[in-house]
C-alpha cells in the first residue's frame, strides 16, 4: 500500500535528517536536499547531493532519510543522487550559516566563484565567538576534512572553519 502524503509533510520529515558531521545542521539547511516530488501513485522521489563524492557521510545520511520516511509509513520511495550541478558551501541557507557561528564553526566567507580558497586560506575569517578579524590558521585540517582550524588572537579562542567548496 502507497501512502499518500504531501510535499509539505515530506520535506518536514526530512528536516529531521542531520549532517552527523554537524549535527546542528539539517540536509536541508545545507543544501544537499535538492527536491522532492510525489508521483500521482503516491512514489515519493527525494533528489540528493553530497558534499562531496567521498563524504564518508553520505551512505549515514541515506540511512538516515530512509529510516525517517520508513519509521513515517512512507515506504513507496526512491533516492536519487545530483551529481551535477555539484554542492557548494555557497547552498548553505542563511539558517545554516547562522547555526554554525552560533555553534563555534566559522561559515565560508568566500563565495566558491572566488578560486583563491583552493591555492591558499582566506585572509580574514572572523571568529564566531567574538566576531573579531584577527584570527590565524592553525591547520589546514579540522575536526572534519571540510574544515579548518583557527584561533582567534583576541579572544584566544580555537575554532573550526567551514573551507569553501
Amino acid at each position: 500500500m502507497v501512502k499518500h502524503t504531501s510535499k509539505e509533510e515530506i520535506l518536514r520529515l526530512l528536516d529531521q535528517v542531520f549532517d552527523p558531521e554537524i549535527p546542528t545542521l539539517t540536509i536541508r539547511e545545507m543544501g544537499m536536499l535538492r527536491g522532492v516530488e510525489i508521483s500521482e501513485e503516491g512514489k515519493v522521489t527525494i533528489r540528493f547531493t553530497p558534499t562531496y563524492s567521498g563524504c564518508p557521510a553520505t551512505d549515514l545520511i541515506k540511512v538516515d532519510i530512509k529510516a525517517v520516511l520508513q519509521e513515517n509509513g512512507i515506504e513507496a520511495f526512491e533516492i536519487i543522487d545530483v551529481l551535477s550541478p555539484p554542492w557548494t558551501t555557497d547552498d548553505f541557507t542563511e539558517e545554516a550559516r547562522k547555526k554554525l557561528r552560533d555553534n563555534g564553526i566559522a561559515p565560508p566567507v568566500q563565495a566558491t566563484s572566488d578560486k583563491s580558497f583552493v591555492l591558499d586560506s582566506p585572509k580574514t575569517v572572523p571568529c564566531p565567538y567574538c566576531q573579531s578579524e584577527n584570527t590565524e590558521l592553525l591547520s589546514n585540517f579540522g575536526t572534519t576534512a571540510c574544515k579548518a582550524l583557527y584561533r582567534c588572537k583576541s579572544c584566544l579562542q580555537p575554532f573550526d572553519y567551514f573551507k569553501c567548496h
